[in-house]
């Protein structure tokens, strides 16, 4: 197996990439390799085509098959990608004498097709250099079944079993992504419960979702740097709205599908993969520069530490009066930036408590539910394009409500983005409403 990752920082350089790339190629072999399965040195070859003359020289000099896998394919992007695949390509036809019998791509994307579409920034609108290839396997999501079978390992082997709840809830937060069925049982067993005779339950499989959010291992980073990719961002700002990504690209979804940031409904549809990755996407954005330089005191908190909402409901004024038309303006998720700054807001506000979120995607709506101690707050937010959606967001805040604690607060939130407004300061807002149900609730206008 080697690796393709040092030619990451030469995107339009092939030939500083091949050299980075055969020098690394060079110490996985020595170091992996007996000294007669090694190969013979790289021979002198001009740019764009080191990869294949190492590759053919490798091939005529193996005493046995040569197979490859070349991992972190995906790191490669632009001229660089292109000229890579290109090469592999160049060797098909002589094998298996004088290349590889096989290549194995291996990364958190398929390179199929255009790779300048699949890998970077720019299109180039040409046929693939690699057309030659067999298969593509993604490596499935575990089913709960299977997540069971995995923690029971750990049981035989420790004697610390898992209750079935906590089987249950590590693969409803991880949706069964293999690294994150594995991240959470190794929080669980190594961090937070390491005393074998102490069965795992559903609040620790919560608790170490929380701690994965917050240490963002490489994994999880490395996802959350796609973010800023427009061909992700097309898909995942509608859906932070609740709308289907209906204006991005096909290959644009399959490019987010391959990165497993979003999966595929029953019906169809798409929606965001798990909810430890919706979690880290909204935590994410919300920190993007501007936002988390908002800050403001905490003097919605009372001396017993309860919330009291109205000072939480002032002070989100005044934050929205202050920042809210700067930070909208300068986010790059222009169309989901008042959601953003919404979320920024509380999670000033949740502290010790919990934030959670839904995207019911197709409703054009955001469910936002923040517990702190006894206290409980639930928002609709809803964007004003044409129609007033008040009387909508009334009826599905009282959805949303008939689920919660009788005491919960509920908030609808409407930011208006029709053109022609008045600034935000001069059109925020608040008064009381009545839901269909009559809960009493507050409407605030933004």
């Amino acid at each position: 197996m080697l690796s393709q990752e040092v030619g990451q920082p030469a995107p339009h350089d092939p030939g500083a990439a091949e050299l980075a790339i055969l020098q690394e190629w060079r110490g996985f072999a020595n170091a992996d390799l007996p000294a007669e399965l090694r190969p013979p040195p790289w021979p002198d070859a001009p740019p764009l085509a080191r990869l294949s003359a190492a590759l053919r020289a490798w091939a005529e000099a193996s005493p046995r098959p040569l197979v490859l896998f070349m991992d972190e394919i995906d790191a490669l992007t632009d001229e660089t990608l292109v000229s890579t695949l290109r090469q592999f390509r160049s060797g098909f036809q002589n094998r298996p004498g004088r290349f590889p019998w096989c290549i194995g791509l291996v990364g958190m994307r398929d390179v199929r097709g255009d790779p300048m579409k699949a890998g970077s920034s720019g299109r180039t609108g040409s046929s693939s250099p690699f057309n030659i290839k067999d298969e593509s396997l993604a490596l499935r999501n575990f089913t709960r079944d299977e997540v069971g079978e995995l923690y029971a390992q750990h049981a035989h082997e420790t004697g610390q079993p898992f209750e079935p709840g906590s089987i249950d809830r590590a693969f409803g937060l991880s949706g069964g992504h293999p690294w994150l069925v594995n991240a959470l049982a190794r929080q669980m067993v190594e961090v937070l419960v390491p005393e074998r005779d102490r069965a795992l339950t559903a609040a620790h499989a919560d608790a170490a979702a929380a701690l994965l959010v917050k240490r963002r291992d490489t994994h999880l980073h490395s996802l959350a740097t796609r973010l800023e990719e427009p061909r992700v961002r097309a898909v995942i700002e509608p859906m932070l709205q609740g709308e289907p990504p209906v204006g991005a690209d096909t290959d644009d979804v399959e490019y987010a599908l391959d990165l497993g940031l979003v999966c595929r409904t029953p019906t169809g549809g798409v929606e965001i993969a798990d909810p430890i990755y919706a979690e880290i996407i909204a935590r994410e954005l919300a920190k993007r520069p501007g936002l988390a330089a908002a800050t403001i005191p905490a003097a919605w908190l009372r001396p017993d530490g309860r919330i009291d909402f109205a000072r939480l409901l002032d002070s989100f004024l005044a934050f929205w009066r202050r920042h809210g038309e700067v930070l909208m303006t300068s986010h790059p998720y222009h169309e989901a930036a008042p959601h953003l700054v919404l979320m920024a807001f509380l999670h000033r506000v949740e502290n010790a408590g919990k934030l959670e979120r839904e995207y019911p995607i197709g409703t054009g709506r955001m469910d936002l539910c923040l517990r702190h101690g006894p206290d409980t707050l639930a928002i609709e937010v809803k964007v004003h394009r044409k129609r007033d959606p008040l009387a909508e967001g009334l009826g599905q805040l009282d959805d949303y409500l008939a689920g919660l604690p009788a005491d919960t607060v509920g908030w609808v939130v409407i930011f208006d983005r029709r053109p022609g407004q008045p600034p935000v300061e001069d059109r925020t807002s608040a008064s009381g409403a009545r839901t269909p149900a009559g809960r009493e609730v507050v409407v605030v206008r933004a």
